[in-house]
C-alpha cells in the first residue's frame, strides 16, 4: 500500500511534508522572482562547474574517491540543518522515491566517469549532455508537465550549442580535437562507454523526475538520504579498486575540502531549483555549466576556445535567457503590452 503510494506521488506530489516545506513558499513570496528556480539552477552550474576545475587540478586522485569525498560535503552540513528543521530522517510515504533518487544519482556519476575514460571525452560529452531531452520526456510522462514547441525549439538549440563545443568526432571528424586538447586519433573504441554514457544519461533525466515528485520535502531530507546513500556506494566501489587513500600534499587536501564545500552548494541549489521550477527548463538551465567550463579553462588552464566554442556558448546561453524571459512573460497581466510584445516567445 505504502509502495502504490509512493508512486501516485509522481503525478499528484508529495503531500506528507507541507508543513515542514513552509519556509519555500516564504522565500518565493520574499524573492518573488517568476525565474528564480533557472537562476538557482544556474548558480548550482557553477558550483559544479567549480567541482569540475578541482577534479581536473587533482590528477593523482582517483575520480570515484573524489567522488566519495563530493558526498561526504553534501553529507555533513546537511545534517545540523535536518537536526535544526527537525525533519524525519526517513519520512515514510516516500522512501522509495528516496532510495530511487539515491541509486540513480551516484549510478549516473559513476557512470559518467566511467564513459570519460572509455571514450573520446568530446563524444562523452554530447551525449550525457542531452539529458534535457529525456527529462521533457519523463517529465511528461511521469510528471504530466506539459512539453510545448517551445521546450522542443529550446532543448534542440542547446543540444546544437552542446554539439558546437564539444566537437565530437563521429560529427566533425579527427581534424578537430575535443576541448581538452587531447589527441585520440588512434585510440581504440570501447563499446562500453558510449553504452555508459547513454545509461548515465538516463539515470540523470530520471534524478530530475525523482527530484521533482519530492518537491514537497525539506531539502536536508532529501540531501542528507542522497549524500548518506552515495557515500557508502562509492566508498564499497573505491575500496574494491584500491582506490581508498588520503591525498598526499597539502594543497590537494584543501582542495578536497573545497570540492566537498561547492559540491554542496551545488546540489543544495539544484535541489531548491526542482521544489520551485518544472524539470525540463530547470535542465535547460543547468547545461550553462559547460560554458562556465571553457571560461574556467581559459583562466585556469590557458585553453582558448575556438569559434565553434563561441558560437556553441552563445546558443546555450541564448537557451537560458529565452526560458527565462518566457518563464516572466507568463507571470504579466494578457492585457500588458509587454505581453503582447514576447508573444513570438510565448507563441501564443
Amino acid at each position: 500500500m505504502t509502495e502504490n503510494l509512493e508512486l501516485h506521488q509522481f503525478q499528484e506530489g508529495t503531500h506528507t511534508a507541507e508543513v515542514s516545506n513552509r519556509w519555500l513558499e516564504r522565500l518565493k513570496t520574499r524573492v518573488n522572482c517568476p525565474y528564480l528556480g533557472i537562476i538557482l539552477a544556474t548558480l548550482s552550474s557553477l558550483f559544479f562547474s567549480l567541482c569540475s576545475v578541482i577534479v581536473k587540478g587533482l590528477v593523482d586522485v582517483n575520480p570515484m574517491e573524489l567522488a566519495a569525498f563530493r558526498f561526504v560535503g553534501v553529507l555533513l552540513p546537511t545534517i545540523p540543518i535536518l537536526i535544526y528543521t527537525r525533519q524525519p530522517v526517513f519520512p515514510e510515504g516516500t522512501r522509495v522515491i528516496l532510495l530511487m533518487r539515491c541509486f540513480m544519482g551516484t549510478t549516473g556519476l559513476m557512470l559518467s566517469f566511467y564513459a570519460f575514460r572509455h571514450m573520446p571525452l568530446a563524444d562523452a560529452s554530447v551525449i550525457i549532455f542531452s539529458t534535457p531531452v529525456f527529462v521533457a520526456i519523463f517529465a511528461r510522462a511521469f510528471l504530466k508537465e506539459p512539453c510545448t514547441m517551445f521546450n522542443v525549439i529550446t532543448i534542440n538549440i542547446t543540444l546544437v550549442g552542446v554539439v558546437l563545443i564539444t566537437r565530437p568526432p563521429f560529427v566533425f571528424g579527427d581534424t578537430s580535437p575535443p576541448p581538452d586538447g587531447t589527441q585520440l586519433t588512434g585510440r581504440p573504441y570501447d563499446i562500453w562507454g558510449p553504452v555508459a554514457a547513454f545509461s548515465s544519461t538516463l539515470f540523470g533525466a530520471n534524478v530530475y523526475i525523482l527530484l521533482r515528485a519530492l518537491k514537497n520535502l525539506h531539502f536536508s531530507v532529501i540531501m542528507t538520504n542522497f549524500g548518506a546513500t552515495a557515500l557508502v556506494y562509492t566508498l564499497i566501489v573505491s575500496a574494491s579498486i584500491g582506490a581508498v587513500c588520503w591525498p598526499s600534499c597539502g594543497r590537494d587536501r584543501w582542495l578536497v575540502v573545497v570540492l566537498g564545500v561547492f559540491s554542496f552548494l551545488g546540489q543544495i541549489l539544484l535541489t531548491l531549483s526542482l521544489q520551485i521550477e518544472q524539470a525540463g527548463p530547470v535542465a535547460i538551465a543547468r547545461c550553462v555549466d559547460i560554458v562556465f567550463a571553457f571560461i574556467w579553462q581559459m583562466i585556469f588552464f590557458g585553453e582558448t576556445p575556438n569559434g565553434y566554442s563561441m558560437f556553441g556558448a552563445l546558443m546555450v546561453i541564448s537557451s537560458v535567457i529565452l526560458t527565462a524571459l518566457k518563464k516572466w512573460a507568463m507571470t504579466l497581466p494578457r492585457e500588458s503590452s509587454l505581453r503582447k510584445r514576447l508573444r513570438l516567445i510565448l507563441m501564443e
